[in-house]
């Protein structure tokens, strides 16, 4: 195999192998990272404390939670996945009536579960394919990596209202000298 014919065998290799990187990278990020902890926060919280708000203008962990099912479904699920884009964003936001911890872990699990499927199944070489969420084109990278960070900004949020409802450090880690020890995630590495 002359030069030339070696390189383009390998670059679609190169990009397979780090679109499978990236993809499980972001698996990770969902269900070891974000989900886990999202869920340490709804164990902390009694509903009250779920569905409180600090003002009109502010979420509550319950809104929060119930906008990032909403988001991750409507981005992968339907977007990447091909299913019915059932969304309907403002009632995320809209919901005060009180719905227990225990349904808002399932229905957060139940998503991240449909989310990885659908990423798993994902072709690498489609990597840069083009798709139609929220009425812009993105390609499937864009799409994984708005969900990811998306997940990222508002577990952020929810640490943040959980520590000030309870006062309390939620352990995520355990240091032992300058390491910290993860005890509870399924991951090696990270910080919060």
């Amino acid at each position: 195999m002359k030069g030339r014919e070696f390189l383009n065998n390998l670059i679609p290799l190169e990009t397979d192998n780090t679109a499978r990187v990236f993809f499980g990278t972001a698996i990770e990020f969902l269900r070891g990272q974000y989900l886990l902890k999202i869920e340490r926060c709804l164990e902390q919280l009694d509903d009250d404390q779920i569905w409180w708000r600090a003002n009109p203008e502010s979420n509550s962990v319950g809104n929060l939670v119930l906008h990032l099912c909403g988001n991750a479904r409507q981005w992968i699920v339907s977007g990447l996945g091909g299913q019915n884009d059932n969304r309907l964003r403002d009632s995320e936001f809209a919901q005060v009536e009180v719905i227990p911890a225990s349904e808002l872990v399932a229905l957060l699990r139940t998503t991240v579960a449909d989310v990885e499927a659908v990423i798993s199944r994902v072709d690498p070489a489609t990597i840069l394919e083009k798709h139609q969420i929220q009425g812009t084109e993105v390609d499937v990278l864009h799409a994984i990596f708005h969900v990811t960070e998306h997940f990222s900004m508002h577990t952020g949020q929810i640490i943040l209202l959980t520590k000030l409802m309870t006062a309390k450090d939620l352990h995520f880690y355990d240091f032992e000298g300058d390491k910290p020890s993860r005890r509870w995630s399924s991951s090696s590495s990270s910080s919060s």
